[in-house]
Formats: structure tokens, C-alpha cells, sequence
């Protein structure tokens, strides 16, 4: 198949381009040999070997036969679903969209509308999915060594001062760090509804960005497991950890904090005794590969983690509405209505 990356900021030219040469290096049957075509009126990087740049997505079609191309829709989530209503036009059916598939319900609804209008075939970015660290993680709860999950507690920090400074492609902190442990909580302990949530800004001496300091949401799952999401954008160091604390033990992981390195680790604390794993984990090139392969079969093999995506969306859309909600001053002892405790279900 041939490829088309739509947006060349952060994810489309630091991410999906890289993970692309090394999939089309190491797995050479699953894709054409001729260039990715990458498209973005605004920004056209340095020329790159393999590489065909053009500046509208008319250009691009006229270079690729949609029946046998994936494109990559990187453009920031508020465009999205004008993105993919434009490649539905000119022929495209098979997408792979960033996280998170949309801002908020009504962006969702659009894109459903979209999917099932021009028979899209979307797959949503989630490479934690495909993590050897969430594989182990899943293997410990359905194993039961541990006995059953309790708790769930995930940490999302990095300082992202200069892209919410000059490069505000995303409205609110619950869309950048936050989809993808979302969607973890759900594949560990299943289907869940929002308890709390909060987010703060992000202030650099006099200058304010609204809501983008940071983000937090408590989930209940069905299962009885309550999972904690915290994602600090101002935070001095970068950390992506999850612990899960199980009935006999405890489960601490560390995914990898950037595309400089590929590996995690997972450390196993049962009966006093602590075991330590290092694993290797180029988590977005795997799935990469693995959304090639749906997109060779027939039908539509990515219709269950589309049905995946939706649920994480309005969870966080339920998330930013309890954050919208205007915070009134209450009476000593009182819990004003906008506060994070009167959104406790």
C-alpha cells in the first residue's frame, strides 16, 4: 500500500515519518515502494529521500490511487473531521487518525457520520495498546498470581512549554497526554465512567494558556477498579508510569518517555519479593505494522478499536465539560458546584 501523512507538525514529521522508514525497512511486503506523499500547506519540511511533498490534498490525490492508499490524518484534533471529510471526497477510505480521534462529542458525531457515509475504514493511534508493557500488564490480570486489581494509578508528566506557547494545536491538556492512558485504564479493567476530573493552566510569568497546565480524571470501572489519571505539562521531568496495585502485590511500570529510546520496564512486587524486567518496546512502529495488515485484509478489521476510540473521546468529553462548568464561590464548609468534589458519582 501506499502512504499519505496529512500534517507535518509534532506527530505527522517527528513521529509517524520516522516510524514509517523503519516499518517500511523492516517489512517491506506491506508497503509500495514508491515515496510517501506528505501534504501540508503550512509547513514543508527539508527534503527527505522517499519523501514527495505537495501543498493540498488535491495535489496528493492526483499522485495516488486512494483504493491502495492509507493516509495519515496528523492535523490538530480540531480539524480532524474536516480533514477526513476532505480525503472521504476525493476517494480515500483507508485512515489512520491521531489521538484522540476527537475534541468532543459533537466532532465524534461528525466523523461517525463520515465512516459510515463513505464506508471509511479509521484506525486510531493508540501504540499503548500494542506496548510489550501493557501485553505484561494484561497478562498479570488475567493471570492471577496477584489476585484481582484494586487500584490503578497513572502518571503523564513532561514539560511542554514551547508547543503551548507557540503552537497551541490542542485546546485543552486532555487532549495531549490523557487519550492514551484513557484508553490503557480501559483495555486493563474495562468499561468505565468519569467520577472527577480537574485541569489547571499553564502560566509563564505574565503569559496564560488556558487549560493547558495539566489535566487529571478519576475513572470507576465496572470491574470495581478505580483508576486515577494525572498529566502534568509543567512538570521539570518527563515520567509515564502506571502502577497497579493488585489484591496480593503490586505492578509498577515505566513506558518509554520519548522516541529516543524504545524500551520499557515493569517492576513485580509479590509476598516481599521484587522482580525487575527491561523490555524492548518500539510500541508505534508495532502498531503501525499491525494497522497495515487490518488495512490488507478484507473488510473493515479496525471496526472494534474505532468502537475503542469513541468511548475513550466521550469519557474525556465528559472529563472537560465537569472543568467547564463555571466554579461558584461557596459558603464555609459547602462544596461549590463547580468544584472537583461535587462531581464525585
Amino acid at each position: 500500500m501506499r502512504t499519505l501523512v496529512v500534517g507535518l507538525g509534532r506527530a505527522g514529521a517527528d513521529l509517524h515519518l520516522p516510524v514509517l522508514a523503519r516499518a517500511r525497512t523492516s517489512v517491506r511486503q506491506l508497503f509500495d515502494d514508491r515515496p510517501v506523499v506528505a501534504c501540508d500547506p503550512r509547513r514543508l519540511p527539508a527534503e527527505r529521500p522517499g519523501l514527495a511533498m505537495v501543498g493540498s490534498l488535491a495535489e496528493a490525490a492526483a499522485l495516488l490511487d486512494p483504493s491502495d492508499t492509507v493516509a495519515h490524518v496528523c492535523t490538530p484534533p480540531s480539524v480532524r473531521a474536516e480533514v477526513m471529510a476532505e480525503l472521504a471526497e476525493r476517494g480515500f477510505r483507508n485512515v489512520i487518525a491521531e489521538k484522540p480521534l476527537a475534541v468532543d462529542t459533537d466532532d465524534l458525531a461528525r466523523v461517525i457520520r463520515l465512516r459510515r457515509k463513505h464506508g471509511l475504514r479509521i484506525a486510531v493511534v493508540e501504540p499503548w495498546l500494542t506496548s510489550s508493557l501493557t501485553v505484561r500488564l494484561m497478562e498479570l490480570v488475567r493471570g492471577g498470581t496477584l489476585g484481582e486489581p484494586r487500584t490503578i494509578s497513572i502518571v503523564q508528566n513532561k514539560p511542554r512549554f514551547r508547543r503551548s506557547l507557540t503552537r497551541p494545536s490542542h485546546q485543552t491538556a486532555f487532549d495531549v497526554e490523557l487519550p492514551h492512558g484513557v484508553a490503557l485504564a480501559l483495555r486493563l479493567a474495562g468499561s468505565a465512567r468519569v467520577t472527577h476530573a480537574a485541569g489547571h493552566d499553564l502560566t509563564v510569568g505574565d503569559v496564560v494558556v488556558p487549560r493547558m497546565g495539566g489535566a487529571r480524571i478519576g475513572l470507576r470501572h465496572n470491574s470495581g477498579v478505580r483508576t486515577e489519571i494525572n498529566s502534568d505539562l509543567t512538570s521539570p521531568v518527563r515520567e509515564r508510569r502506571i502502577t497497579v496495585e493488585f489484591e496480593k502485590g503490586r505492578a509498577v511500570g515505566h513506558y518509554a518517555v520519548s522516541d529516543d529510546d524504545d524500551h520499557s520496564q515493569l517492576t513485580v512486587t509479590l509476598n516481599g519479593r521484587r522482580e525487575h524486567e527491561v523490555l524492548r518496546d518500539d510500541s508505534l512502529t508495532e502498531w503501525v505494522l499491525r494497522a497495515y495488515r487490518l488495512f490488507h485484509a478484507a473488510g473493515d478489521q479496525h471496526a472494534r478499536g474505532f468502537a475503542f476510540a469513541t468511548d475513550v473521546v466521550q469519557l474525556l468529553a465528559v472529563a472537560k465539560n465537569i472543568c467547564a462548568e463555571p466554579v461558584i464561590p461557596a459558603a464555609r464548609g459547602e462544596t461549590a458546584p463547580g468544584s472537583v468534589a461535587a462531581h464525585v458519582r
